[in-house]
């Protein structure tokens, strides 16, 4: 019989590369009587340890540096008898649990660990290992015992096979598998041999905890206890089972009878039966039970992510005409039909349901304003535009809906439908085939979206749509090589609408595909005109929205327009998004090649913005490519957007095409743009859109002005100077003045990237202290923008780190300290011009001829061919 100071004076060894784990076990152990307890954060030293001390229990940790637990545990194989080792695996790797024991572990427990469930296990086990070292021989003692309990399960065996339920046999000292019966092997796919080696865990029998807890009914006789549970096919596939756990004592042998019934047809008539609880029969779509379940779980959603739901009250209008006139089979058909138009205009997380009748219902949840719900009323209205076959009779209808919104209008699923069939009743008295929402604020709203449709329709009729145009610059000459027309509308009593207040509905209508028509008309209309008039042939681009490919006829309206006009093609340009072009390529490429073989010129806009492929890009047939704004606006201060900027000059001028950047509203950015050959601009700085009597007298004006040619920067040598002290800038132009340099000064980083963008800098020296931007990052800027620059920090600054990263890098040419000596700094700047020119001169040459460039050479220039 072991006694419990027999157990506490045990030798126990805890095995953990964490000092943290071991002496927290250490704590545990010796508090609650253990007093033989050694530790170790060094696996290697296990084994000869056990050789020497024969250690009762082993508390192993599995990952450690140098020596795994599973290496300890194979050294330690040669030691023990038996397939198991005195070895507790207490390790952060739940996953790890079948391998540990298949490795020889006695138990596993998984960190972080429940305190009294180890000492309950470490018990457990030291009796276990206590009563095989009273015996002199371990394996005798093992193999008497198994051969005792085996002799009185046979006894059973026979009435465990003759069940089609699943018995498992479990041990409750070692809480491992001792016996199963046929049941077991074909509801779950192995062999007996196969299932007597796995623990129950793994099987989903149950888990550690639950052995234990039904290890606690010790009573014989006591009454059965059921327990649903999951158990694992060979396949990994899991079996729903109802569980029925009873405590015996066989052969002397407590043990625990798990008995599995398999509960899969059970719970699929359960699932079967809540589904038609839960749905309507006749459409499939949840009903209204389910309907407001879901709701209120979404309203429970939406008030943690803070978004709001919209709940849409559909209603068919005059349904029951349809179902008198039909029959009642024909109405449910028409019913069913409307259901699968219906889950055709939603997302898929939105909800539709049937509440009853002809009545319908929607649930959107939305992160911004209404106009989802409004967006999603109106695919429904369109969906009902094409007529219904039933059986040979074509239906038409039409819907009545009323929308409510949640947290606006109401915070619970019963008003929230309650308001949204309000609304409903609302929409049908206003005249059907109709939507309101509940809050007279949001009916306002759209009411008003309404009436700007409405106003729009009649604007076109009514002849308030108007075009203004805005000029294009050829940068090579300074004079109108064209025009761009921009629709504007002049509304009744509201003067001129922003074009981004009516655009948008224009395209979400279908408007833009009469209007676009219109458009093209009415530019062609305008280049006769121009020409009668005397003001001459000019270009007019026009844009071409993605509606128009789609559903209109853009080269019928295209020919149509230039025969009624009759212009010249040549005159008339078509300016497209990537996404127009890509959104049916093939047919695009259709297109465009029949118009260009008119004549007409293509252009694509906003280049840069879309998702085209180069691949199909240049099968279009494209004449022009247009820098979009967003890489103009920043391109003389951002190396990133005056990168993608010229990408975009230097890929269409090696396929072909002129160059346009749009949005120019300066002259640096013109200064720039031309200098890195882009063909035409286009922006406020020229000129604002102008009606076309303006526009006419523009370009006359500019006609008569000289022709400029392209700008051609100074050879004289051209020295920057940017500090935010205008006296060291005075100081600094008056001391080099006198070398006949060309002088360009700033007092900020922003007033020297203007004067490299209007200027050809072949010197920069720069202060390195300034607000907002230091010295280092701006030359570090320049030399991603104007890599050809000698750059050179000019500063009383003596925290150098900075600095000697920057020249290290590459963006600093040299360095020098104020105060400066003047003859020193002057013959410094001297040489910096000259090694400019060795190694810049090449390439100017190319661009200047030598006999141009003069002076500049001189005989501090090498000539090509000693350089090679």
């Amino acid at each position: 019989m072991i006694s419990l100071d027999d157990i506490h004076a045990a030798r126990i060894l805890i095995v953990d590369d964490q000092s943290v784990n071991v002496q927290l076990l250490e704590y545990l152990l010796t508090n609650t009587g253990y007093t033989n307890v050694s530790s170790t954060t060094d696996p290697t030293v296990v084994a000869p340890w056990h050789a020497q001390n024969r250690y009762d229990l082993i508390i192993l940790d599995l990952h450690m540096p140098g020596m795994s637990g599973f290496e300890v545990m194979e050294a330690l194989k040669p030691m023990e008898s038996g397939a198991y080792l005195p070895v507790l695996v207490v390790t952060a790797e739940p996953d790890k649990k079948l391998a540990a024991l298949d490795a020889g572990a006695r138990d596993f427990v998984s960190k972080p660990f429940d305190p009294i469930e180890v000492l309950t296990r470490i018990r457990n086990m030291l009796e276990v290992r206590l009563m095989h070292r009273e015996s002199r021989d371990y394996g005798v003692l093992l193999e008497q015992t198994v051969r005792e309990r085996t002799a009185e399960l046979q006894r059973f065996r026979s009435a465990m096979d003759a069940t089609a339920d699943a018995i498992f046999l479990i041990d409750m000292a070692g809480m491992a598998l001792v016996d199963v019966n046929e049941g077991a092997c074909r509801m779950l796919g192995f062999e007996r041999e196969q299932l007597l080696g796995m623990a129950p865990a793994a099987l989903g029998i149950a888990s550690p905890e639950e052995l234990a807890r039904q290890a606690a009914r010790t009573d014989d006789g006591s009454e059965a206890e059921l327990v649903e549970a999951k158990l694992r096919r060979i396949d990994d596939t899991l079996v729903p089972v109802e569980t029925y756990w009873q405590v015996q004592t066989l052969g002397g042998t407590r043990v625990l009878i798990a008995v599995a019934r398999d509960i899969t047809e059970r719970l699929l008539a359960a699932q079967r039966l809540k589904h038609l609880a839960s749905y309507d029969t006749l459409t499939g779509l949840p009903n209204r039970t389910l309907f407001y379940q879901t709701l209120r779980e979404a309203i429970e959603i939406a008030q943690d992510k803070q978004w709001r739901i919209a709940v849409l009250f559909i209603a068919l209008d005059r349904f029951k005409i349809v179902n008198d006139s039909l029959g009642a089979a024909l109405g449910d058909e028409l019913l069913r039909q409307f259901s699968n138009r219906l889950v055709q205009c939603v997302r898929i997380r939105d909800t539709v349901g049937r509440l009853g009748g002809d009545e319908f219902g929607l649930i959107l949840t939305m992160t911004r304003n209404q106009q989802d719900a409004v967006n999603v009323a109106n695919d429904v209205r369109e969906a009902l535009r094409a007529s219904f076959d039933l059986q040979g009779q074509h239906v038409g209808l039409t819907t009545s809906i009323g929308i409510a919104m949640y947290p606006d209008d109401a915070t619970d699923p019963e008003t929230l439908v309650r308001y949204a069939d309000t609304a409903m009743v609302r929409a049908k008295e206003a005249g059907r085939d109709g939507y309101r929402f509940f809050t007279a604020g949001m009916n306002v709203q759209v009411l008003a979206r309404l009436d700007l449709e409405l106003a729009l329709r009649r604007a076109l009729e009514n002849r308030e749509l108007m075009l203004y145009y805005q000029p294009k610059i050829k940068l090579s000459t300074g004079h109108i090589s064209g025009v761009e027309a921009l629709l504007r509308w002049n509304r009744p009593g509201y003067g001129l609408v922003f074009p981004a207040e009516f655009i948008p509905v224009m395209e979400e209508t279908g408007l833009i595909v009469r209007v676009g028509a219109w458009i093209i008309d009415e530019a062609c209309r305008q280049i006769a005109q121009w020409i009668s008039d005397g003001v001459g042939e000019l270009r007019v681009a026009v844009n071409v929205s993605s509606r128009q490919f789609v559903e209109g006829d853009l080269e019928a309206d295209v020919r149509a327009a230039i025969t009624r006009h009759n212009i010249d093609p040549a005159l008339l340009e078509l300016e497209l998004t990537e996404s127009a072009l890509m959104s049916n390529a093939e047919r695009t490429i259709g297109v465009l090649s029949n118009l260009k073989a008119l004549g007409i010129k293509v252009a694509i806009d906003d280049f840069g913005t879309g998702y085209s492929s180069l691949a199909y890009l240049k099968r279009f047939p494209i004449d022009k490519l247009k820098i979009d704004i967003a890489f103009v606006r920043d391109i003389t201060v951002s190396p990133d957007d005056a990168a993608i900027a010229l990408a975009i000059i230097s890929m269409a001028h090696s396929m072909k095409m002129l160059v346009i950047a749009e949005g120019v509203e300066s002259r640096a950015q013109m200064a720039y743009l031309r200098r890195h050959r882009c063909d035409e601009i286009q922006g406020f700085h020229f000129s604002r859109p102008l009606p076309p009597r303006e526009m006419g007298e523009l370009l006359v004006a500019n006609r008569a002005l000289p022709s400029e040619e392209e700008a051609r920067e100074s050879n004289r040598q051209t020295l920057l100077l940017v500090d935010d002290d205008a006296n060291v800038l005075s100081s600094l132009h008056r001391l080099f003045r006198r070398d006949n340099y060309k002088i360009l000064t700033a007092l900020s980083p922003e007033e020297g990237f203007e004067m490299l963008a209007l200027h050809q800098v072949h010197v920069i020296v720069c202060d390195q202290r300034m607000p907002g931007m230091s010295g280092t990052e701006f030359l570090s800027k320049v030399k991603e923008m104007y890599p050809e620059t000698i750059r050179i920090i000019l500063s009383g600054y003596t925290g150098l780190e900075a600095v000697l990263d920057s020249i290290n890098r590459g963006a600093i040419y040299r360095f020098y300290t104020k105060p400066w000596d003047d003859t020193q700094l002057r013959d410094n700047i001297r040489l910096a011009f000259h090694h400019y020119w060795l190694v810049n001169g090449a390439r100017d040459e190319r661009r200047y001829p030598r006999e141009r460039l003069g002076p500049l050479l001189a005989d501090e220039v090498i000539e090509p061919a000693q350089r090679q």
